[in-house]
């Protein structure tokens, strides 16, 4: 048994407790109060539910031609020095998980993983939906290999074999896209009206299709008022923000960093990140969703899109706190509830209540900070295979103490 006491922040309320972690089934048994008898020295310290990351991209699939850059072993390195204990993978891969044999050659790789992973299935132009119960990615944009569509007939042609399934939209419409594409900056070639126009088409096969969708790494200002709308009129839709679109902005972008920082969406203007900010802490959006895809050092250079975040992702949360007055409840809101009601229902037998809360039957993973202890970023403490963070040079507020993953403690290091 792990016994753990000191300051818990669920979704609902802090308050002070003893939590006992039974390390044989790895729920939680007891959550009362505190007695002085505690495994670890936890003062001044916070006790979340384990943080949940709901959109990576770990790159191994069984063709195993991306591995350089990441693979479930060192992701699962990367999320537990970052604070994450379950997180879900992404499927643009170049192997695919499209079908029944392909979808399970990838779940079988994911066992060299510490934290919990739970896999998207991709949508194409020639796909229909499994037989298990799954989360589904729809790139609207290009992608990796054939998962994507070039326009939105082709789009809702495929969605309607979908309806009421569970669907996660890349909001970038492909027609904007083509027509921008002689722009001369990566953002320009990107730009707001792609996602915002997208986002009303997501919308549209959302509710006509009676899905449960997510809006991917949601960037535009403009496009917050649209989900607002329909989450008021009943449309079953989430939304996920990033850390780079929360903390950078394009006025941030130099030539010096420019493609260290290029990533699909690009980064929008301050308005829209203060916006994105706010969104999150209302509860409009609903999750801190890192995007982390891993790239070489080499691959950057040579402009590809995307940041790895996985190994920062508790020290972000601890810069809201900081820097835009996150309260611990909103953060366990954002990182731990609200991803954990969104995989719970995938998970295995095994898993109790599921992630997501400090309480008798839910998974024991948790997630310790320190939310005052300011560090520096450096790339040699990144645990990624990709070895580099878009927050080098910046110091963060506060840092992860523990990881606990189904009563098993992980350390920071």
């Amino acid at each position: 048994m792990l016994r753990l006491e000191g300051r818990v922040a669920n979704h609902d309320g802090e308050f002070e407790a003893a939590i006992e972690i039974n390390t044989e089934t790895g729920l939680i048994e007891s959550v009362g109060p505190p007695a002085g008898r505690s495994d670890l020295d936890l003062r001044g310290q916070i006790i979340f539910p384990g943080f949940g990351d709901i959109h990576i991209h770990a790159r191994e699939d069984a063709g195993q031609t991306q591995v350089y850059k990441e693979d479930f072993a060192t992701v699962s390195a990367a999320a537990i020095h970052g604070g994450v204990t379950q997180v879900a993978d992404m499927p643009n891969n170049p192997v695919a998980p499209v079908d029944e044999r392909r979808y399970l050659e990838k779940q079988r790789l994911t066992a060299s993983s510490a934290v919990h992973v739970t896999l998207y299935a991709g949508i194409g132009p020639q796909t229909s939906p499994l037989e298990r119960h799954v989360p589904y990615k729809a790139f609207m944009g290009p992608s990796v290999g054939d998962l994507f569509f070039s326009s939105q007939e082709e789009l809702e042609i495929v969605i309607s074999r979908y309806r009421g399934r569970n669907v996660s939209f890349h909001c970038e419409d492909p027609v904007i896209l083509r027509e921008s594409r002689g722009e001369p900056t990566h953002e320009q070639r990107r730009p707001a009206r792609a996602e915002i126009t997208a986002t009303e088409f997501a919308l549209y096969l959302i509710e006509k299709y009676d899905l449960v969708g997510k809006l991917c790494h949601y960037s535009t200002k403009g496009g917050l008022e649209k989900i607002a709308a329909a989450k008021a009129r009943g449309v079953k839709v989430t939304a996920e923000a990033t850390p780079h679109h929360l903390f950078f902005d394009d006025s941030m972008l130099t030539e010096e960093n420019r493609l260290w920082l290029r990533m699909n969406p690009p980064l929008r203007g301050r308005e829209d990140r203060l916006a994105l900010i706010e969104a999150l802490r209302q509860g409009l959006v609903d999750y801190v969703a890192t995007d982390h895809a891993p790239h070489t050092l080499e691959e950057k250079m040579q402009g590809i899109s995307g940041v790895p975040h996985l190994d920062t992702y508790g020290d972000f949360a601890t810069w809201l706190m900081a820097e835009h007055g996150f309260t611990p409840t909103q953060i366990a809101r954002v990182c731990a509830w609200n991803p954990g009601r969104f995989v719970n229902e995938f998970l295995p037998e095994g898993f109790g209540k599921g992630y997501g809360v400090i309480a008798p039957g839910y998974v024991g993973s948790l997630t310790i900070l320190n939310p005052d202890a300011p560090h520096l970023v450096r790339r040699e403490a990144m645990k990624t295979k990709c070895g580099w963070s878009p927050f080098e040079g910046y110091t963060l507020p506060g840092r992860v103490t523990y990881t606990i993953l189904q009563g098993r403690v992980y350390p920071a290091r």
